[in-house]
């Protein structure tokens, strides 16, 4: 069984999400990282998902993309992103899911991508702008190599498009919040609970909620639908000017753990 397979069936066991924090893979430099990682699984992280740089992040908000520019401007690339996944490995056991974008997959090789993916402790790849039915050939390859898909969903979703991305993705669904960018938000969209609704009525796949998570009370909020949820750009924001990175993040992180926690069940 899978990392994330094993991580879902304990989730829904407990009824509690699984909480998943978003790095950009190089920013802060990957040195910070190799800390920062295994603070974030110390204050309650259960997965992580890493960004691969890219110059046109489209679904990313003002300050994702500023993460982006910034490992871009370090000369960070995807194989410098396996590399680090492979030394991050002999730190912690907890899945860890690429997302990328399609240009950056393509220009390495989907066959190469995921047998390399795969070696390197990879647990999943996230094709950011790739429907599903345009991804045949990552998706036959990643099959291959044993390595998990997820497909985004959205508010503007059909049920035929959501049944498609839950068709394709053997990792997780990844539910987008709204519609729109990544970006830390004061009120968590509406659109939310109405999309882990739909998805739970329409496939058994883990459903993760993610875009414009940015506070505990967020979470807490759809602890009852999703099976994990995924806080990227509030985590970058706490991250501004921070003299310890790495206790920063880990201090921004657990009353979101603690938070769950405490959440019904």
């Amino acid at each position: 069984m899978s990392r994330l397979r094993e991580l879902f069936a304990r989730v829904r066991s407990r009824r509690r999400p699984a909480l998943m924090p978003f790095l950009e893979a190089g920013d802060p430099g990957f040195e910070v990282l190799e800390r920062m990682v295994p603070a974030l699984v110390e204050a309650g992280a259960e997965a992580v998902e890493l960004g691969v740089p890219f110059s046109d992040p489209v679904a990313d908000g003002p300050v994702l993309q500023q993460a982006a520019q910034r490992a871009l401007q370090r000369g960070v690339n995807l194989g410098h992103v396996l590399e680090f996944v492979a030394r991050l490995r002999r730190a912690v056991e907890v899945p860890v899911a690429l997302m990328s974008y399609a240009n950056p997959l393509l220009r390495y090789g989907w066959e190469r991508f995921c047998r390399d993916a795969k070696a390197a402790g990879v647990d999943a790849v996230i094709p950011a702008d790739m429907p599903a039915d345009e991804a045949q050939p990552l998706v036959e390859a990643a099959r291959s190599a044993e390595l998990d898909t997820v497909f985004l969903v959205a508010p503007t979703s059909t049920d035929a498009r959501i049944r498609l991305a839950a068709s394709a993705s053997t990792g997780f669904v990844y539910c987008v919040s709204l519609t729109g960018t990544t970006g830390p938000r004061e009120q968590l969209s509406d659109d939310a609970r109405r999309l882990l609704q739909r998805v739970r009525r329409l496939t058994d796949r883990p459903a993760v909620l993610g875009f414009g998570v940015a506070h505990p009370e967020h979470a807490v909020a759809v602890a009852d639908l999703a099976d994990g949820v995924i806080v990227g750009s509030a985590l970058y924001r706490a991250l501004e000017g921070a003299p310890d990175p790495v206790t920063a993040a880990a201090d921004f992180l657990r009353p979101f753990a603690e938070a769950l926690q405490r959440a019904p069940s």
